[in-house]
């Protein structure tokens, strides 16, 4: 195991690109997508995703005493590295169900280049087992080579949170593992050589992997029971919010608010823990229930919207509703997993026109995910919306005057909150 290794990163998204940036500093890094068009991008120093400045992209880009960033679409380019880190993504399918084909298709084509005493640390998101059980033979295959004999294998999860520039990948903790323990101490000091929030040595892979699903598992039933709290609060006409406040008073309340949840973790992470579980022959009730909460609300924020135009005599038959945000979370422009999406889907059912507005969001990336015209520009909306909903919090929307896009009769629905109360007719 070398002292200066050369490092492979493979999947240059949300979680690769931060962390080649980071590595390039102190090593020589080779970043690997299979999208052309993203390593085009990044390769003239921009990065849409935000997550990484086009300053400190450039500046990684320049190689200097041997280290720094080189990205690339051909595998034969990482034949150098002797650590291989995969961040490719881990989604489930319309079922519900783990898709690790880009974990498997890594995996092959790193297994194609493996050399003695390389390393393959994986940081997607898995239930465990998947590392040594789902990986590990794929690297032998195509290799030939025997694991903890020629090669080595570690585990280390993602901790990137997109939009938040406060928690960046350096400043968060990361726990680390490897599949001998002098290669889990090599692992360990190789991030630790970059993250400067420390590191946690876990005792074992599976350990590691555990740790990382239910990380987001919690998060997730958390939110799941705020979000039944606001259906119930709803009915007996409490504003959740003022409940939460007062609650958060204690010092030991933990404080989640109701919402949507998407994104490539909470609303991904459990459904891991969960295909686990079930081929263990255990059914996990707590982690599917929340699933079942959380999955709902688009629909139920819909129905809660329709109910108030019928009660204010809002025109609702070829109506027209404002759908204010469209990314899985504020103030980033990340739409995977967005449950905007159940939101906008289900006021169809009723006949209503949808127009989406959000200055954050990609137009071309959310008409290939969702097939809808996205308005970017505040100039593009219409003046007589019968309801506006803000799903998203963006801070743009702050100084958005909502009355001048409202008909009359009409209503607000404020999913996040975000609005002040006298401005708004409904919210979770």
């Amino acid at each position: 195991m070398k002292e200066n290794p050369t490092i492979a990163i493979i999947g240059l998204g949300y979680v690769g690109l931060p962390l080649a940036v980071a590595f390039a500093e102190k090593y020589r890094v080779i970043g690997f997508d299979i999208n052309t068009e993203r390593v085009a991008e990044l390769s003239s120093a921009r990065d849409h995703t935000l997550e990484v400045s086009d300053s400190d992209l450039a500046n990684a880009l320049v190689i200097e005493n041997g280290n720094g960033l080189s990205v690339t679409t051909r595998p034969q380019d990482m034949e150098a590295a002797s650590v291989y880190i995969v961040t490719v993504p881990t989604p489930t399918n319309k079922y519900n169900q783990p898709v690790l084909t880009p974990l498997v298709k890594a995996s092959e084509t790193i297994g194609k280049l493996l050399k003695k005493d390389d390393i393959v640390v994986y940081e997607s998101t898995v239930y465990p087992g998947v590392t040594e059980e789902v990986c590990v033979p794929i690297l032998e295959e195509h290799s030939g080579m025997t694991f903890n004999t020629d090669f080595f294998a570690g585990y280390s999860p993602e901790r990137i949170n997109p939009g938040d520039k406060k928690h960046t990948v350096t400043k968060i903790l990361k726990v680390t593992s490897g599949s001998t323990p002098e290669v889990a101490t090599y692992v360990d000091q190789l991030y630790a050589s970059v993250i400067t929030a420390g590191t946690h040595l876990a005792p074992s892979i599976k350990v590691a992997e555990a740790a990382k699903v239910i990380e987001n598992s919690q998060r997730d039933i958390n939110i799941a029971f705020v979000n039944e709290l606001s259906k119930i609060f709803r009915l007996l006409n409490i504003n959740t919010q003022d409940v939460l406040e007062a609650a958060g008073t204690k010092w030991n309340f933990i404080k989640f608010t109701p919402g949507l949840v998407g994104g490539h973790c909470i609303g991904v992470d459990p459904y891991y823990l969960a295909q686990k579980a079930q081929e263990e022959g255990y059914n996990p009730e707590i982690i599917l229930a929340g699933r079942r909460m959380n999955d709902g609300m688009g629909s139920y924020v819909a129905q809660e919207t329709v109910k108030l135009m019928i009660q204010k005599d809002c025109k609702v038959k070829n109506g027209h509703v404002l759908m204010m945000g469209i990314t899985f979370k504020e103030n980033c422009p990340d739409i995977r997993n967005s449950k905007v999406i159940d939101v906008i889907e289900e006021l169809r059912k009723y006949n209503l026109n949808i127009d989406v507005y959000d200055p954050w969001a990609s137009a071309t990336e959310v008409y290939n995910e969702f097939g809808l015209h996205l308005l970017t520009e505040e100039s593009q909306l219409k003046a007589n919306y019968e309801a506006v909903v803000l799903a998203v919090g963006h801070k743009k929307f702050a100084d958005f005057n909502i009355q001048e896009h409202l008909a009359t009769p009409s209503v607000v629905f404020d999913v996040k909150s975000f609005l002040p109360k006298d401005q708004i007719d409904g919210c979770l």
